[in-house]
C-alpha cells in the first residue's frame, strides 16, 4: 500500500484526489460544496462518500490511505495586509512575499502609517500582517515609526517582520514589550530592486498552518487527515513551478501562464523570466519573480460575479454572448447570492463562459506587464514594466466553468495577446492546456514528498486542447 488522499478545502468546493503511488496514478476524485459556515467536516465527508463509491466502482471499495494531505482557502483562505516605505519598492516587495504564499492582500499601505491606517487596518480584519521597509542598512525611520505604531495598536494578528535588518533588535524589543504575536525574516528587499521574498513566504506558511487554520476552525478535519500544508493558492503554484522546471529526472514542459477562475478570485500564475523580447525595450521597476502570482478579488464566478460585472461592464460580456438583450445584471447578481449555483440549461451555462472570458481576459492583463514609450534626447525610449508573457510555451486554465465548458480553448484565448492593445504583453501563440480533473492543488501537496511522481502524473493529466 502507497496510497495518498489529497485534499482541497476551497472556498467553494472541496475537492478530493486519490492517488496510487506506486502506479502513479490518479484512482479517483470527488468534489463537495465547502461547509464552512457549519462544519468543515460536512462537506468533506460528502466528498468522501463519493470518491469511495467512485472507488468501489473500480474494484477498490476497502483502499486505506498511508498519508492525507490538505491545503485551504476555505472562509477566504489567508487574508493579509502588507506594509512597506515606498509603495514601488518594499510595499511592493511585501505584496508579492504574500501573494506567492498563498494570501489574498486586502491592502498594502506605504511610508507612516497613521491613526487612520491603523482603524483600516483593523477594519479589514486580516489573518495577519506583513511589515517591511527599507533596504539593509538603509531607512529605519519609517519601519520603526510603523512598528510603533502597531505596538500602540495590539492588533490581534501575527506579524511577520521583513525589513531592514538594522531595525531588527528595536522591533524586537517593542513587540515583546507590547506582547504581540510576531516573526521575524529576512528582508523582502535587502538591495535596491533586489527581491528575496522566499524566507518571508515560507514564515507565512508557517504561521497559516499553525494559527490561521485554528482561527478558522479548519483544524477540526485535523483528527481526520495528516496534515494542513498551506493555502491552496500556494499549493497551485507549487505544482506550475514544478510542471515548467520539471525535477532532476524529469523534464518539464516550459515556460506557462496559467489562470484559476474560482468563484470567489481569479489567479493568475506565470513561470518565465519575463524579460523584454522585443529590440530595443529595456526593463523598468522591480525585478520579477521567476514563479509569480496575482490575485484579482474582484473577479469571481460566485461570490464576486457583480464586481466583475463592474470591471468589464455589461456590454462587454453580453458581446461575449451575442445577445444585446441579455440581463447580465440579474445573471450576476443572481450568483452572487447563490454561490453554489450549477447551471442547468443552455442559457445559464453561456452565461457562465461570458462571464469567465471577461474574467480571463482582465486577469491576465492586470498580471503582463506592458510598454511605456517617453521621449529622451537620444528619441523615442521604449521601457518595459513588468513581465513579458508573449513567448509562454503553454497556457492552462483550471476551475469549475473551464472543465464544464464545450469549449474551454475559446474562454482561454480572451488572454492572449490583442493588436488594438499591443501594449499588453500577453501570451502570443501557446499550446493551450486544461487541468480537467481538478489535480493541480493535489500535485502541489504531493509534490512535497513525491516531486518526480507529481510530475509525471501532471503530464499525463493536464491535455492539450
Amino acid at each position: 500500500m502507497n496510497n495518498y488522499l489529497l485534499i482541497d478545502f476551497g472556498s467553494t468546493y472541496t475537492k478530493l484526489t486519490a492517488v496510487d503511488l506506486n502506479a502513479e496514478a490518479i484512482l479517483g476524485t470527488a468534489k463537495s460544496y465547502t461547509t464552512v459556515e457549519t462544519d468543515i467536516m460536512t462537506g468533506y465527508e460528502a466528498a468522501l462518500v463519493e470518491l469511495k463509491a467512485t472507488l468501489a466502482a473500480k474494484g477498490r471499495p476497502d483502499l486505506e490511505f498511508d498519508r492525507k494531505l490538505a491545503c485551504s482557502s476555505a472562509a477566504g483562505g489567508l487574508k493579509m495586509v502588507a506594509i512597506g516605505l515606498v509603495q514601488e519598492l518594499t510595499a511592493e516587495a511585501a505584496k508579492r512575499a504574500a501573494l506567492g504564499a498563498g494570501a489574498r492582500v486586502l491592502q498594502v499601505f506605504d511610508h507612516d502609517l497613521t491613526r487612520r491606517d491603523i482603524e483600516k487596518i483593523a477594519a479589514l480584519k486580516p489573518d495577519m500582517l506583513l511589515l517591511a521597509g527599507g533596504t539593509d542598512g538603509g531607512n529605519q525611520t519609517c519601519i520603526l515609526h510603523n512598528a510603533k505604531r502597531l505596538a500602540e495598536a495590539k492588533l490581534p494578528v501575527p506579524i511577520v517582520v521583513a525589513g531592514n535588518k538594522s531595525a531588527m533588535d528595536d522591533i524586537d524589543d517593542l513587540f515583546k514589550e507590547a506582547e504581540l504575536i510576531y516573526s521575524m525574516s529576512d528582508n523582502v528587499m535587502p538591495k535596491l530592486n533586489v527581491l528575496n521574498v522566499d524566507p518571508a513566504r515560507e514564515e507565512i506558511r508557517e504561521i497559516f498552518m499553525q494559527r490561521i487554520t485554528h482561527a478558522k476552525g479548519i483544524h477540526t478535519a485535523t483528527g481526520m487527515i495528516d496534515d494542513i500544508l498551506m493555502p491552496t493558492p500556494a499549493a497551485v503554484l507549487k505544482a506550475a513551478e514544478l510542471l515548467s522546471k520539471g525535477t532532476d529526472l524529469e523534464d518539464g514542459i516550459g515556460t506557462l501562464v496559467m489562470v484559476d477562475i474560482g468563484g470567489a478570485t481569479t489567479d493568475v500564475y506565470s513561470i518565465c523570466d519575463g524579460e523584454p523580447t522585443q529590440p530595443g525595450v529595456t526593463q523598468k521597476g522591480l525585478e520579477e519573480p521567476f514563479a509569480k502570482r496575482t490575485v484579482e478579488g474582484d473577479l469571481g464566478m460566485r461570490y464576486s460575479a457583480l464586481s466583475l460585472k463592474e470591471a468589464a461592464g455589461s456590454k462587454r460580456i453580453r458581446a461575449y454572448l451575442k445577445d444585446d438583450l441579455a440581463d447580465v445584471d440579474a445573471a450576476c447578481r443572481h450568483r452572487s447570492l447563490q454561490p453554489d449555483m450549477i447551471p442547468q440549461s443552455p442559457e445559464e451555462r453561456h452565461m457562465d463562459e461570458a462571464i469567465a472570458k471577461a474574467a480571463v481576459a482582465l486577469s491576465v492583463e492586470r498580471h503582463a506587464g506592458c510598454l511605456e514609450s517617453y521621449y529622451s534626447p537620444m528619441g523615442v525610449v521604449i521601457s518595459q514594466l513588468g513581465k513579458d508573457l508573449g513567448n509562454a510555451a503553454a497556457f492552462i486554465g483550471t476551475g469549475g466553468v473551464l472543465v464544464a465548458s464545450e469549449n474551454p480553448k475559446a474562454i482561454l484565448q480572451e488572454g492572449l495577446y490583442d493588436q488594438e492593445t499591443p501594449t499588453s504583453l500577453r501570451p502570443k501563440s501557446p499550446a493551450f492546456k486544461l487541468d480537467q480533473d481538478y489535480i493541480l492543488s493535489a500535485m502541489g501537496l504531493l509534490s512535497q514528498d513525491h516531486p518526480d511522481t507529481a510530475l509525471r502524473i501532471m503530464k499525463r493529466h493536464i491535455v492539450t486542447l
